[in-house]
């Protein structure tokens, strides 16, 4: 018998087997943050180097990496459906790992922008598998338990990134914003490979290689479109135009592939098989949106309009970011005990709409506890909904398709970040270029101006995010009519047998068992 208020050695078992799947999870996480803060180093160092040097270029390191990442996240999902999650989950790992090795040696911006492609691939494979793993160990009914956990790594790459980046890059040099994921993410493969045990799940069927390359020119297609238009090309350009028109083209065969294929990349069951995975795709696209445009903009907007400090830019985001760890533990802990989850993203939608529809209203003289106010609403509304989003959708499906359904989840989130953040980026740029003088136009920030230009340039800036999060609160508005049409369903549960004995970095012969039932 466990010690009173102590869980039981299978829970305690899970935690400790989760935490590795947790570092690895952190270490994709941290990278794009870390990288953004020594982008400038990387560019004085590395620009002249190579054939696409220039700070023209520098999006593409970024873009390299997410567009690997979302072409590769369903694909990894589907392997791990086949061939075994942990393995599958242990082979991205040591592909980012790989990566980060590549992308420090590198020498020119074109080795470094093909080497974070080879990141960003990793990168799909332990961002998709990571919550299929959760739901392989943790039965619906009790993975509210684990919330906490998932949205702690969440916070801590989001508001330890940009400070770490710093300290690195001021201490060791750019090169050590790579190296530093060896470490870890060898920790996190020994880790995995002995305390990560599942049965092991293999299936005879043929790779959908047809639908995994439609998928990829969709991908592909959407993420150039939202990345060059407004920047690069206008939005009404034929460029731009030619590639929504690609993907839209590519969407239309994928279906019709996905509906003959023998196993599916992204099963059409999954989406017609219950209504609430098509409403937490939905839902998992404003979350992305509102992620990456607060964490992206506000900062932003505290350090060029109220005054804080670019130095500790990870700090300005704990009052968004604490919150969702708060209201994601709190949630959790409601949802196992209950079994009831449909209030979560009613309330979590409303209080995301409301909060960013107040940081809206923000101008010059609104104050930084006024605005943490605000980010804490937000950040409430995303504890309510990002967690809870992945575990409907996954009680929503069969545990076969457990893995697909984790990494479409997983793919919505990063694309509707990418989609969001371009979206934004071209409404903020009209802004500024519509408003500030040519004498403060290539500010990046008001200090030394002249007060008529200081003064043109706060208000673009004010303008420009007046209608960032206000398109936000539109967009999450239309959200909380899909919330309201989640069906309650009763979450799969029960108890979690304990881990089978194998040997290390070996798994039982078998069929994965769904959660909460044991095999015979």
């Amino acid at each position: 018998m466990p010690a009173p208020g102590l869980p039981p050695p299978a829970a305690r078992g899970v935690r400790w087997a989760l935490l590795g799947v947790m570092l690895a999870m952190l270490l994709s996480m941290l990278d794009n943050m870390v990288v953004g803060t020594a982008m400038p180093t990387i560019v004085g160092d590395l620009g002249d180097l190579g054939d696409l040097g220039g700070l023209e270029h520098i999006s593409w390191v970024v873009t390299a990496y997410t567009l690997a990442t979302a072409v590769s996240t369903p694909v990894w999902g589907k392997f791990g459906d086949l061939y075994g999650r942990k393995n599958v989950y242990l082979l991205s790992v040591a592909v980012f790992v790989a990566g980060s090795a590549l992308s420090g040696a590198a020498q020119s911006m074109v080795q470094l922008i093909a080497f974070r492609a080879v990141q960003g691939l990793g990168a799909g494979g332990i961002g998709g598998l990571a919550f299929a793993l959760i739901g392989s160990l943790v039965p619906p009914r009790e993975r509210g338990r684990y919330q906490g956990m998932t949205a702690s790594v969440m916070a801590a790459g989001t508001i330890g990134g940009p400070l770490l980046g710093g300290f690195i890059t001021g201490h060791a040099g750019w090169r050590w914003a790579f190296y530093i994921n060896l470490p870890l993410g060898v920790i996190a493969l020994v880790w995995c490979w002995f305390l990560l045990r599942l049965p092991a799940a293999r299936v005879k069927a043929r790779v959908d290689w047809t639908g995994i390359s439609l998928m990829t020119a969709v991908i592909c297609a959407l993420v150039l479109a939202t990345t060059w238009a407004g920047s690069t090309y206008p939005w009404a350009s034929w460029q731009v135009l030619a590639l929504f028109a690609a993907a839209l083209a590519g969407v239309a065969a994928f279906v019709a592939v996905e509906r003959r294929a023998a196993e599916p990349l992204l099963p059409p069951r999954i989406f017609t098989g219950h209504r609430n995975f098509p409403l937490m795709s939905v839902l998992i696209l404003v979350s992305g949106v509102a992620l990456f445009g607060c964490a992206l903009y506000l900062p932003l907007f505290q350090q060029t309009v109220q005054g804080a400090s670019a130095s500790g830019s990870g700090l300005l985001l704990l009052p968004l970011m604490a919150p969702v760890v708060v209201v994601s533990q709190i949630g959790g802990r409601v949802m196992s005990v209950t079994g009831r989850y449909k209030v979560f993203p009613v309330v979590g939608t409303a209080f995301l709409t409301a909060g960013l529809f107040l940081l809206s209203t923000m101008d010059a003289s609104t104050s930084r506890v006024v605005t943490g106010c605000y980010m804490a609403l937000v950040g409430a509304g995303m504890g309510c909904l990002m967690q809870m989003v992945t575990t409907i959708a996954q009680n929503s499906v069969e545990m076969r398709d457990l893995g697909a359904a984790s990494s479409a989840m997983t793919l919505f989130r990063t694309m509707g970040g990418s989609v969001g953040v371009a979206v934004f980026g071209s409404l903020f740029n009209q802004a500024l270029h519509g408003r500030v003088p040519a004498d403060g136009a290539g500010g990046a920030s008001p200090a030394g101006l002249p007060q008529p230009a200081r003064d043109a340039y706060l208000h673009a800036f004010v303008t420009g995010t007046h209608q960032i999060f206000l398109l936000g609160a539109v967009v999450s508005a239309v959200s909380l009519a899909a919330a309201l049409l989640v069906k309650e369903v009763p979450l799969r549960g029960g108890p979690q047998p304990a881990p089978a004995a194998a040997e290390p970095g070996t798994e039982a012969a078998g069929t994965e068992p769904e959660p909460g039932k044991v095999s015979p």
